[in-house]
């Protein structure tokens, strides 16, 4: 008896989604691909929002910006929800590593009364400003259109709750009554003068409705100046005391910045290329609150950092605008 063995090959019909097959073609798809492109329902609603009727549910005219497409934005890491939370898993197992050991170790004992006084006066209070960023990232997240952007605001606002949950624990160790330090920090926030121009910053953003207006002013300028100021330039004045200790706990929040800013930039380059009537708006946006955000600052530098470092800090912040096609004149 002879046996004779045959193979077969079968073509699929379809190599992807529909989805992706529209907007990429009839190849397979990545797998950011599929859960981040034209996935936002756009039409045959049941009902307009009933506190904003003159909008559809996913309606692009929430903000002044306009583009032909918005899902000409991507998010350069390729996050989607999987990666996103193994990244974070990661960063967050070597966080943990590093309060354990400084707590073992007791390694914030050796720091000097100034010091103490500067870190619980310069960082705890921000972890209200986190809250606020938080709250301003799942705004834009709702009021955003095309799932590919939405997505990296709601990841941004989900960081926004850990790194003030960090910044909590640093007050904790930072004496053995860290809960008397965070309420200190919390008066600090509401009352020191040195905090409210931040305070009022923070709360003044929670009012812009314009959605895209708003991601400029926390994630691109906020941030552009505050986290290299308070945990940059910050950091090397500890560092340089002899305090470097102090970097192993606020590791998480360079790192963080490092990665996030990609997809900030590609967001707002990708945004201001689109048309010119787009780049005379964000630079308009953009000054506004460079101005506010620098004077805001200027009390915190005055206390750490110093004003030199302030300068150095917009002077770089000026530099990655112009690398996204914008002039980065403060008003």
């Amino acid at each position: 008896m002879n046996i004779e063995i045959k193979t077969t090959s079968v073509e699929p019909i379809r190599h992807t989604f529909s989805h992706t097959r529209r907007r990429f073609g009839d190849k397979p798809a990545s797998r950011y691909q599929e859960a981040s492109f034209d996935l936002e329902s756009a039409r045959n609603f049941h009902y307009r929002p009933l506190w904003q009727p003159d909008k559809l549910l996913n309606d692009p005219s929430r903000t002044a910006v306009v583009m032909a497409d918005w899902y000409t934005v991507s998010d350069p890491r390729q996050f989607y929800y999987g990666p996103y939370v193994q990244t974070r898993a990661k960063m967050q197992e070597n966080a943990e590593h590093d309060f354990v050991f400084c707590e073992k170790r007791n390694l914030l004992a050796g720091l000097d009364p100034h010091s103490r006084e500067q870190i619980a006066r310069l960082l705890l209070p921000l972890r209200h400003a986190e809250m606020g960023a938080n709250m301003n990232n799942s705004g834009i997240a709702a009021d955003g259109f095309g799932t590919s952007v939405t997505q990296m605001h709601m990841f941004h606002a989900m960081d926004r709750l850990a790194i003030a949950q960090h910044l909590s624990r640093i007050g904790l160790m930072l004496e053995d009554d860290g809960l008397a330090l965070l309420a200190q920090a919390k008066q600090q926030w509401l009352e020191d003068p040195a905090w409210q121009g931040v305070r009022r910053y923070v709360e003044d953003s929670l009012v812009i409705k314009d959605w895209f207006e708003l991601t400029l002013a926390q994630n691109l300028v906020s941030d552009g100046l505050l986290y290299p100021l308070l945990f940059g330039k910050f950091d090397e004045q500890l560092s340089a005391a002899g305090h470097g200790q102090v970097g192993m706990l606020t590791e998480f929040m360079r790192l963080w910045f490092g990665e996030t800013q990609r997809w900030v930039d590609a967001l707002v380059k990708t945004v201001a290329a689109e048309s010119p009537a787009n780049r005379e708006l964000l630079e308009r946006w953009i000054a506004t609150w460079r101005g506010r955000a620098l004077e805001a600052l200027a009390p915190l530098a005055a206390i750490g950092p110093g004003h030199e470092a302030l300068q150095a800090v917009d002077n770089e912040f000026g530099s990655r605008l112009k690398k996204l096609g914008l002039t980065g004149a403060a008003a």
